[in-house]
């Protein structure tokens, strides 16, 4: 009986077989999976988030099938296959973990992440990359939260930082009263409100990284908080026979404290 993972790479080469195999397998090629591979993580993040287990079993499977799936289109094209995709992170993971699969010793978490750091120079540097900016490295498709708190840090390691609380704060108020000043104005610009929020947005993620706390994290967390909540404020509403656009704003703001109110107790 073959191994699962083995199975697995044959369902794959079966479906896309140019003649046996599924038509809408056979004509994906390895842009048209990106969304795809995108959607099945966002859909782990959720099942993990949601603490349903069973679930996470089924999307961790499907995001699997995502790199099998890029695997054998690249198997076709002679790129590499699965095996090598596995080799390469056994390799890397092993080498890039010397004080747990060698005799090397850190004694901090500061030189663990060095010798991490230094091992995916050395790796660039095999392979021809060099970097003009320690920013290159950086992928441009990241989400724009992801990306400026990964600017931050890169920045941060080589001294670009604050090394107290106070200008952090000061440049978030220094950016709300900007983005206030041109949103204020007779005639405001668009482009200029977009540019200036966006600095606003920067600059309190890096307030959210000198507290130690993840930006994505945290803002995921309010969304959902807020989510819950409003449901609660549907659900007073229904109850009293109305829909919600029949309250005005300080009625269904009456809803929500008390929903604040309840979950609190």
């Amino acid at each position: 009986m073959s191994h699962p993972i083995e199975q697995l790479e044959t369902i794959m080469a079966t479906l896309r077989h140019p003649q046996d195999g599924c038509p809408w397998d056979i004509k994906q090629t390895f842009d048209t999976i990106v969304p795809h591979t995108i959607e099945e993580t966002y859909e782990v993040v959720d099942a993990i988030h949601n603490r349903d287990w069973s679930n996470l079993k089924e999307e961790l499977g499907d995001l699997l099938f995502q790199v099998i799936f890029y695997s054998q289109m690249a198997k076709e094209q002679g790129l590499f296959d699965f095996s090598d995709v596995v080799e390469g992170v056994n390799e890397k993971l092993t080498r890039r973990h010397p004080h747990v699969f060698s005799d090397a010793e850190f004694v901090s978490d500061e030189e663990i992440n060095a010798n991490w750091e230094a091992e995916k120079a050395k790796e660039k540097a095999q392979v021809g990359k060099s970097e003009q900016s320690i920013l290159d490295s950086i992928p441009a498709s990241l989400p724009a939260l992801l990306c400026a708190t990964k600017i931050q840090k890169k920045c941060a390691k080589v001294g670009f930082d604050w090394n107290s609380l106070g200008p952090v704060v000061d440049k978030v108020q220094e950016e709300i009263n900007e983005v206030m000043e041109e949103a204020l104005q007779v005639t405001p610009e668009p482009e200029k409100i977009e540019l200036e929020l966006g600095d606003l947005m920067f600059a309190v993620v890096n307030l959210a990284r000198h507290l130690d706390t993840n930006p994505e994290v945290a803002l995921g967390k309010a969304n959902r908080k807020f989510i819950e909540r409003f449901k609660g404020v549907e659900i007073m509403a229904n109850k009293r026979g109305k829909s919600l656009q029949d309250y005005n704003l300080d009625e269904l703001e009456a809803f929500w404290v008390e929903v604040k109110n309840q979950s609190r107790e």
